[in-house]
């Protein structure tokens, strides 16, 4: 038990020497993440509400064009662990797209427990809905479960990262427009720039700045990506509690049992 034990720590000391000295690597070979302090990281980080709501506008504005979002359904843009949308206002916004019914096959105006439509075509980028959670960099996949817990995954730092890694620099190869990102793997991307300053005017009057956007937007989509985070963190802290609480009293009960016994000789 003891040798077991000594492995486990030198196993978490070297895997931790290792993140630190080598983030990049975590991010897919030569690409540089920038570390966000996201307000959701953390046991007990919670989403910022106005935050998400800027998010979701630069999605709305400039993402949607190309980008779906195919596992939300616009109902969960009212959710109050999100974006709190007033419901009046969700079922107005989903009626401005138009859908396929399922059973009529036919098209009709959106309802609120229709999802975001799927965009396809020649040039559409891929879903966004959990895109958060499938680009890890930074913090994960390659780091440890504590790391993870206490920095995340590192989804939305690597959207942020590729989002405001463009150095204006471009390539034609095979008929095709690559442009240099310091993020995205082998440093070249199809993708044009999305974001340019003063882009959007937000509705909150927050400064439109690139970095700005960039970060509002990776918060959004990892929302997208974990709607119940908030109320997960919450149970798992109950639970937390629980068991600490029943490990006490298991402590407690088990010295009161034994203590008349301890230091007597049993014979057999």
């Amino acid at each position: 038990m003891k040798h077991l034990l000594i492995s486990a720590i030198s196993a978490l000391v070297i895997g931790a020497g290792a993140i630190a000295a080598t983030p990049a690597q975590a991010a897919g070979g030569e690409s540089h993440v920038e570390n966000i302090d996201f307000s959701f990281e953390g046991p007990f980080g919670t989403y910022d509400q106005q935050q998400l709501r800027r998010g979701f506008q630069v999605y709305r504005e400039v993402c949607s064009a190309c980008h779906g979002l195919k596992f939300v359904a616009y109902r969960t843009l009212a959710d109050a662990d999100g974006l709190g949308m007033n419901p009046d206002w969700v079922r107005a916004f989903a009626a401005t797209h138009d859908v396929i019914d399922k059973e009529t096959g036919e098209e009709r105006p959106g309802k609120e427990t229709d999802h975001f439509p799927t965009v396809t075509g020649i040039g559409m980028g891929p879903d966004l809905s959990l895109m958060a959670k499938a680009r890890a960099g930074f913090h994960g996949p390659y780091g440890l479960g504590i790391n993870q817990l206490i920095h995340g995954i590192g989804g939305p730092e690597y959207i942020y990262s590729v989002l405001t890694g463009y150095t204006g620099e471009d390539k034609e190869e095979a008929g095709s427009i690559f442009y240099e990102n310091h993020t995205f793997p082998g440093g070249w991307i199809a993708m044009p720039p999305p974001l340019s300053e003063d882009l959007i005017e937000y509705e909150d009057g927050t400064p439109a700045s690139v970095e700005q956007m960039a970060q509002d937007v990776s918060a959004f989509l990892m929302w997208t990506a974990e709607p119940k985070l908030m109320p997960r963190k919450r149970w798992g802290f109950v639970a937390v509690l629980l068991l600490a609480v029943f490990s006490a009293l298991l402590y407690l009960t088990n010295k009161k049992l034994w203590a008349p016994h301890k230091g007597k000789d049993f014979h057999l």
